[in-house]
């Protein structure tokens, strides 16, 4: 990143970048109950816009290119779903079925550890509301767990605006990935002469740390839900091809996907086995899991190409979450990356400058 911003004064600077900064967050606050699959949208074809721009270089058409990848994608996930679905299904409806002996289970567990903390520490060591709890009110909140779970299954999983996300989207994302190089170069066209190779090298910065985190997450993510969904259905736990799957899939915040599939999985093997053994084997395949992902997929797909710590990913995920929803969410990473981008910038700027480099004055 060589070059040096000098053109204009810096209070105009600063002026511009602010008054760009409260526009982002006004239009945010504004739109971002429709703004979901523009984008979304924005996000496939930036992702797919490397495979269509090959395409072109094999003297194929670019919106024939786009059509091509946004169709196979479509195919890609409509097999995916289809094939899924079933088993999903079957695997929900099982669970209703064992959940009352799942209860009982779940009452007798807890109730043996009750009572052997009673006889080491005293009758009064456990309340007798959480007592009561566990003997009476578990069977009632399992019950509307399953109610709920069928629901769900029942209505295909309605919990985001699918019509509007499976319509809108592909058609979108099928102009902006066809319009994607002349977009660009209309932006680099707008860009200040006197800047422009500043801002031309932070943009692809930026871009490279989006591409490697985007791509290698992915595929941390699917070697997670792929390694847990077959331990677990191996294991014999019920709904472990479902847990699996979701915990690989929530992976893409660090270790969070780990934590609640582990949660959800040993709570499943209390209720449904009736030994430690079993569920001794589920933890241990969350741990060897998560250790596989750091230590083997991780360094190879991710490295240390990012310059994004999991700490920051995890914290811009839960405040994009918090302020935006999920929009907020699909858009942490690519705000996260482009403002450590730009403080590495400023950084690297200001440990050359004289505010930094000057020998202190001398005392009087």
């Amino acid at each position: 990143m060589n070059g040096r911003i000098e053109a204009g004064p810096r209070w105009q600077r600063f002026l511009a970048i602010g008054a760009a900064v409260v526009l982002a967050i006004v239009f945010l606050r504004l739109f971002s109950s429709i703004l979901l699959p523009f984008v979304a949208a924005a996000g496939i074809a930036y992702f797919l816009d490397p495979a269509v721009s090959a395409l072109t270089r094999l003297r194929i058409p670019r919106s024939l290119g786009t059509a091509i990848m946004l169709l196979t994608l479509i195919a890609g996930a409509a097999l995916c779903i289809l094939l899924l679905y079933p088993l999903i299904s079957a695997q929900i409806g099982l669970l209703s079925q064992q959940l009352p002996s799942m209860v009982q289970n779940l009452q007798k567990f807890a109730t043996h550890e009750i009572n052997s903390i009673q006889q080491k520490f005293g009758q009064g060591f456990v309340s007798s509301k959480l007592k009561s709890l566990v003997s009476n009110e578990a069977g009632t909140l399992m019950g509307f767990v399953g109610t709920a779970a069928r629901r769900v299954v029942g209505t295909g999983f309605v919990l985001i605006n699918i019509l509007t996300l499976l319509i809108i989207t592909p058609i979108v994302a099928f102009y902006f990935l066809r319009d994607w190089p002349f977009v660009i170069a209309r932006i680099d066209s707008w860009l200040p002469r006197s800047q422009e190779s500043v801002i031309r090298n932070l943009s692809q910065e930026i871009s490279r740390i989006l591409n490697a985190w985007l791509r290698g997450q992915a595929i941390c993510c699917l070697f997670l839900a792929v390694f847990y969904a077959v331990a677990l259905s191996i294991a014999g736990l019920n709904l472990g091809l479902v847990v699996g799957l979701t915990a690989g899939l929530l992976s893409f915040i660090p270790y969070v996907g780990t934590i609640v599939g582990a949660v959800s999985s040993i709570i499943l093997a209390l209720g449904q086995f009736s030994g430690i053994d079993h569920v001794l084997v589920i933890a241990t395949i969350f741990v060897v899991g998560q250790l596989l992902n750091d230590y083997v997929v991780a360094p190879r797909f991710l490295g240390d190409r990012l310059g994004l710590s999991a700490v920051w990913v995890i914290f811009a995920l839960f405040a994009g979450a918090e302020t935006f929803g999920f929009l907020g969410v699909m858009l942490a990473v690519p705000v996260t990356a482009t403002l450590g981008v730009l403080a590495r910038f400023w950084l690297h700027h200001y440990l050359q400058s004289s505010l930094y480099l000057d020998p202190p004055k001398p005392s009087a």
